[in-house]
């Protein structure tokens, strides 16, 4: 991924292809994640990619399933508790982040967005899917968490239980999403058009969120922790 700055806003661009998560992965973007909160001339941060199809197909099965065939039991652990911290890291970042969903958002790469404040997708191209429950992979209970604050719970019940694709016209009105555009240029353009709006002081905007997510945080901490210890990862 690419790390720039545009005024007050930082853009995180998702620059590997169908951008799946691995270690590396999580990694990267926590890093990204330390360069914005030190910088405290940023206000907002948007998170974008530049595949033509993709923006996040979520967790690298090839990864996950090598690790598991090569008992790298360490790696996988290390994983998923890293994933969780970029996860909370965005939940409580002081300064709002904004999804540019610019082509799927699959799996964790749809969490991924729902741990996001705000998202914008584009409609010409590009889904919305939970498919865990077809690939025998269970929700972890902060996911199930932090998903229920971006998506209202019948259309989240839905989407969880079928893993069935939706649209970004789907998520407007459904609220998930600010604006369903036309295309990517247009996702990328409105989402930098509304980070812009933001100078909030971030003590304060930091505040907010941890007060609003509070409840998220502790289920990762006290409910997610014994999973991933365990490795119960899939079904």
């Amino acid at each position: 991924m690419t790390y720039e700055t545009q005024g007050s806003v930082v853009v995180i661009t998702l620059n590997n292809g169908e951008n799946k998560q691995n270690l590396d992965f999580a990694r990267a973007m926590l890093g990204a994640l330390d360069q914005a909160e030190a910088d405290k001339k940023v206000k907002a941060l948007v998170i974008t990619a530049v595949d033509e199809k993709n923006w996040s197909q979520g967790v690298d099965l090839n990864f996950l399933n090598s690790a598991m065939k090569e008992q790298r039991f360490d790696d996988m652990k290390a994983f998923m508790y890293a994933m969780n911290e970029v996860f909370s890291r965005l939940l409580l970042a002081p300064f709002p982040v904004i999804a540019s969903i610019t082509g799927h958002a699959f799996g964790n790469g749809a969490m991924l967005a729902c741990a996001c404040d705000f998202r914008f997708m584009r409609s010409d191209r590009g889904y919305f899917c939970f498919p865990e429950v077809d690939i025998s992979i269970p929700f972890m209970p902060g996911m199930i968490a932090f998903v229920k604050k971006a998506l209202p719970y019948p259309f989240f019940n839905d989407l969880k239980l079928t893993g069935r694709r939706a649209t970004a016209e789907e998520l407007a009105m459904q609220g998930v999403v600010q604006a369903a555009c036309p295309d990517a240029e247009a996702t990328f353009a409105a989402a930098m058009e509304f980070a812009a709006t933001f100078n909030k002081a971030r003590g304060i905007f930091g505040e907010h969120k941890k007060r609003l997510h509070s409840h998220i945080i502790q289920v990762m901490a006290d409910e997610d922790k014994p999973l991933i210890e365990a490795l119960k990862l899939m079904a």
